[in-house]
């Protein structure tokens, strides 16, 4: 991933420096498996810790000689080591050594998306509680709808993030299996203990049924998730583009000191971060349709899906991270306008509660036909005269033979929709 949109944490642990540790980790633990059954000597497997070093230039060199970056590892490694190094990888396949290695790392990136996305949850809470009876219109095909309030769309945003917790959870348990099994699973070469120490080591359980690698459906999961997730940031940056455009403006993404809009236009604000995010989704999703492109491999394994997984693994990784961080900032910087939500409201005058006085009239007694067109009536009139739809309702003869004018005004109520909030947001912060 390119670095504008790389941040620290994640790009550590898709280093090459972490990848290679990880690797490292995998050989040694092996080696201590095998010390305890007999296969190496204990003297060697001090050695074997003591002196084993990561030399990531020295790798890499090696590669350029050798076009196999696994030899190329061990190769140094066992620069490091001297003749003790003979005892890595005994019986093992390059799978065993990457897939395991690459299960750990999964681990690590996991966990730091979970610990962002939690984040991002308790500034989205503290957002629709501080807004939960503020009211908006709520729109549906870009129309004014009915009311709700501004609380209650981050309400939704919220649920989304937590389902989105969820996943992450089901993903990490996914991807913590690792596996030394050999060159197609058989351990023909390999004592079973081995692969159980190994994978207990590195917080991982055997894959229960393994080829020359772990089964990439596993892999497909994170892939999937990480588009789940980045879904979910593009779905609460949509709606943000959408509030901030002139002729509606209630909501504003953050505007610092010194920014500017544009080069042409200095009058100009943008919502550049939520556009950047719904980007970087779409790259997401492009990357999990790949990811299961790549389960179905030629008999115990091809080399197809490799290439794509040098790049997705980390670039998916960091991008995803950057795009947490990056709504973290946005929500914690949003300016809310409740003033333009009440003015946008307003637009459409009352005639928004027509579904309320249609429900009275049913009520009433009335057939949803004699209902319809009724209120369709009323609302009409409302609009092509430029009068509230309460002001239509009290003259129009038809109403008055069902409702009150306290009925009529109660239905016309902005109050009146948000009896429910309440219990709503109960069910979504139960915790």
């Amino acid at each position: 991933m390119i670095s504008r949109y790389t941040k620290p944490k994640m790009s550590a642990i898709w280093s090459e420096k972490n990848r290679f540790r990880k690797m490292l980790d995998v050989e040694i633990f092996a080696a201590e498996a095998m010390s305890k059954i007999g296969i190496v000597p204990r003297k060697s497997l001090e050695i074997i810790r003591k002196k084993a070093k990561i030399n990531v230039k020295r790798i890499n060199e090696i590669e350029l000689t050798v076009k196999h970056d696994v030899i190329a590892f061990l190769s140094a490694v066992i620069e490091t080591i001297g003749p003790e190094g003979s005892f890595l990888h005994l019986g093992m396949t390059s799978s065993d050594v990457l897939d395991t290695a690459t299960a750990a790392q999964l681990r690590e990136s996991i966990k730091l998306l979970i610990e962002e996305i939690k984040k991002l949850a308790i500034i989205a809470k503290n957002i629709a509680k501080k807004y939960k009876m503020t009211p908006i219109i709520g729109r549906t095909h870009g129309v004014h709808a009915e009311p709700m309030t501004f609380g209650l769309k981050v309400a939704s945003w919220y649920s989304e993030i937590m389902r989105s917790l969820d996943r992450l959870n089901f993903t990490l348990e996914t991807v913590s299996y690792g596996k030394i099994s050999g060159s197609v699973g058989t351990m023909a070469h390999l004592d079973p203990k081995i692969e159980e120490h190994v994978c207990q080591s590195m917080e991982l359980k055997p894959e229960p049924v393994s080829t020359q690698i772990i089964p990439r459906d596993r892999h497909s999961v994170y892939f999937s998730c990480l588009a789940h997730v980045g879904t979910c940031l593009e779905r609460i940056a949509v709606e943000i583009r959408h509030l901030q455009r002139t002729e509606v403006t209630e909501l504003q993404e953050p505007f610092t000191k010194g920014q500017k809009g544009s080069s042409a236009m200095p009058h100009k604000k943008n919502p550049i971060i939520s556009e950047n995010i719904c980007g970087l989704a779409r790259l997401l999703r492009g990357y999990a349709v790949t990811a299961m492109e790549n389960v179905a491999l030629w008999h115990e394994r091809d080399i197809s899906h490799s290439s794509t997984e040098r790049i997705m693994f980390p670039d998916a990784s960091i991008a995803l991270h950057y795009m947490l961080v990056r709504m973290q900032d946005l929500l914690l910087g949003l300016n809310v306008y409740p003033e333009n939500m009440q003015t946008n409201l307003d637009k459409t005058k009352d005639v928004i509660f027509s579904g309320t006085l249609l429900v009275s009239l049913l009520d009433k007694g009335l057939s949803r036909e004699e209902s319809y067109t009724i209120v369709q009536s009323v609302a009409f009139d409302a609009k092509d005269n430029g009068i509230s739809l309460e002001e239509a309702c009290l003259r129009s003869r038809e109403i008055s033979k069902y409702l009150t004018d306290k009925e009529v005004k109660r239905d016309c109520s902005v109050m009146g929709q948000f009896k429910s909030i309440d219990y709503i947001f109960k069910r979504v912060f139960q915790k």
